[in-house]
């Protein structure tokens, strides 16, 4: 469908979240999408909240995928683009939260500058989903060089048009940083990502402890420049010392 939204989720132990998740997708005013529960070994209450909740719901727009094994956020995604109906993609994370607004403006926007590739502004939200009065906004555009320098793209944010970029080359590499990894690759491909400077998105924070590792993540973000992007030593400390002022930034 020309008009339709294919929304992948990877969802992994999020039994206090989901349901949480599932009703901010629910109250989207853009009405045209699908919502692609990638289940990925869940060992909580997961399962049954998803299942609860579509007995009660009964929405045919929402479908689960069950991955044989666990094998990961970007392996899920991954599946999830496999079985997509929809023209657009937009990731959104089993604990994060959207606006209302969110998917209406965001494809307004994709479509007002006739791109392949947008991403919006977030706010920082606690445990229970309650923003923080943190707000991380986002420039204009970003080319390739730029998103070296600043990551500021949140996966959460994301949408694609398939019309204008091929799905293959939507893939996620199996890797960690995996969303980063991709954002390069396209970028890297002749793209521009153009930001909606709104604040549409609520990123849980709590949880996630491979992104508030804060050793992890630098080892994480150095290895993305060294191996997935190949940069010689040089260029890659000048990317990363810019990234280390711009990611502290966002949080403080």
């Amino acid at each position: 469908m020309d008009e339709l939204v294919s929304i992948i989720v990877p969802v992994y132990n999020v039994e206090k979240y989901i349901t949480e998740t599932l009703d901010c997708v629910e109250a989207q005013t853009c009405p045209y999408w699908e919502l692609l529960l990638v289940e990925d070994g869940s060992g909580d209450g997961t399962v049954e909240k998803i299942r609860d909740y579509l007995e009660q719901r009964k929405d045919p727009r929402i479908r689960v995928i069950h991955q044989p094994s666990n094998g990961g956020a970007a392996r899920a995604r991954n599946r999830g683009l496999q079985e997509a109906k929809g023209r657009y993609i937009a990731y959104l994370d089993a604990d994060d939260l959207w606006m209302p607004e969110k998917l209406e403006r965001e494809l307004a926007f994709l479509k007002e500058k006739n791109a392949a590739f947008a991403f919006t502004g977030y706010e920082f939200a606690d445990e229970n989903g309650r923003g923080t009065g943190k707000v991380v906004h986002v420039p204009e555009t970003l080319s390739y060089r730029q998103a070296l320098s600043n990551t500021t793209i949140f996966t959460t944010t994301v949408m694609f048009d398939t019309e204008k970029i091929d799905r293959k080359l939507l893939e996620m590499p199996v890797m960690k940083s995996e969303d980063t990894a991709l954002w390069f690759r396209v970028l890297r491909s002749g793209y521009t990502a153009y930001g909606l400077d709104e604040n549409l998105v609520r990123y849980r924070r709590a949880g996630k402890s491979l992104s508030s590792n804060k050793l992890e993540a630098l080892r994480r973000i150095w290895n993305l420049y060294r191996r997935a992007e190949g940069l010689n030593p040089v260029r890659s400390a000048y990317h990363f010392f810019f990234w280390a002022i711009r990611a502290v930034k966002r949080r403080v």
